[in-house]
């Protein structure tokens, strides 16, 4: 029987890695009300690399303890405490035979839960689409962010060496700069959210210069061993069209600016199900294909990969080196092992996140639908 090509082993930034499954980021809003990660985190991210997963990514977690948390219960990397609880963590996912990567995220003006500050922030006053989340229990529209200032700026900054620091003292492999999914470095990034006059706005060179100042220090204040990635995305949690205007000129400058930083990979989430298609530039690349092009480093792609034609299709045409999976892994944490057996894995259910996005929710899902439970 011939191995799936996502079986074969991979080179992540110098991080081998057993095979080119990880586990996507997601918000799971279960740490204690002061951001400590819990046994039950524990279980469900050493679940993961029992089940099969060459590389475990990490939830988002606040950098600071001013405005990066973006829901409560969500955890960080800010305090002592923080350090030692993600270590039990990471001890556990080693052990199972997995890579663990720390995500590293500023909520910006999409905060809807930080028990340090009242008010949001942003690159500029500018209220974000939609309404808040209630999975992730927010209701009702963002509010009008503030505009960070320059000083602020280089304290976002500051926020994310210190946390990248804790993550190595936790034992993470590496960290994860998330510019994603309309978080802070992504409402920089995009044109709509940022309509600031100084060097950070204008012009996507402008744009894309936190995340990159942000890359540079990171990987700057780390051992060079140690990986610094970045995630980024066209669209975002609160806008699933949007895509970055000058297109393949666009992700040009922004995937040469951030490699130019420091980072050793590009994680490129979800462009939709149908990925192939929905992940194509104007130019005829796919983003992730051109990403590989213009940076030369490893990159993630993000998006339906849990299916198994649409995964060969995307490694093997040279779309991208590893595949990120989130919904489908949160059904099924032993989808590596099930593709290896050629057997089926077990469907994701909406009602796995709803009413809540929490484990206790997952866990309530598999007692009443004859699964195990999420630790």
């Amino acid at each position: 029987m011939t191995t799936h090509s996502a079986l074969r082993g991979a080179d992540l930034a110098g991080l081998p890695l057993a095979n080119r499954l990880a586990v996507a980021p997601m918000t799971r809003v279960s740490a204690t009300a002061e951001g400590v990660p819990t046994d039950a985190m524990a279980g469900y991210y050493t679940e993961f690399a029992a089940g099969g997963f060459g590389l475990v990514l990490t939830e988002g977690t606040y950098t600071d303890r001013e405005y990066s948390q973006g829901y409560l219960h969500q955890p960080g990397l800010v305090t002592d405490a923080h350090v030692a609880g993600w270590r039990r963590i990471t001890e556990r996912v080693h052990a199972a035979g997995a890579m663990m990567i720390a995500q590293l995220m500023h909520a910006g003006a999409l905060s809807q839960g930080n028990r340090f500050r009242t008010g949001t922030a942003g690159p500029s006053a500018v209220p974000p689409r939609g309404e808040m989340m209630p999975e992730y229990g927010g209701a009702g529209p963002w509010p009008v962010p503030a505009e960070l200032t320059a000083a602020q700026l280089e304290d976002v900054v500051a926020g994310f060496v210190a946390a990248a620091r804790h993550a190595e003292r936790a034992g993470f492999d590496g960290v994860e700069i998330h510019a994603a999914n309309g978080y802070l470095l992504d409402q920089f990034l995009t044109d709509y959210t940022n309509r600031r006059t100084d060097g950070y706005g204008g012009p996507v060179v402008n744009r894309v210069r936190l995340a990159a100042e942000t890359v540079a220090a990171v990987r700057a204040a780390l051992p060079s061993g140690f990986v610094v990635g970045v995630r980024l995305s066209q669209t975002k949690i609160n806008d699933f069209t949007y895509r970055w205007p000058g297109g393949a000129d666009d992700a040009e400058v922004i995937f040469s600016a951030l490699v130019d930083a420091g980072a050793g990979y590009l994680h490129i989430a979800s462009e939709g199900r149908d990925w192939i298609e929905t992940a194509r530039l104007d130019s005829g690349d796919t983003i992730t294909a051109l990403a590989r092009k213009v940076g030369g480093v490893p990159v993630i792609a993000n998006g339906g990969m849990h299916r198994p034609d649409q995964a060969a299709r995307v490694l093997d045409e040279g779309h991208a080196d590893l595949l990120a999976i989130g919904r489908a892994a949160l059904a099924d944490p032993a989808l590596p092992k099930r593709l290896a057996e050629g057997t089926p894995p077990v469907p994701f259910d909406p009602d796995m996140l709803h009413p809540a996005a929490t484990l206790a929710n997952v866990e309530r899902w598999r007692r009443e639908n004859g699964g195990g439970p999420a630790r």
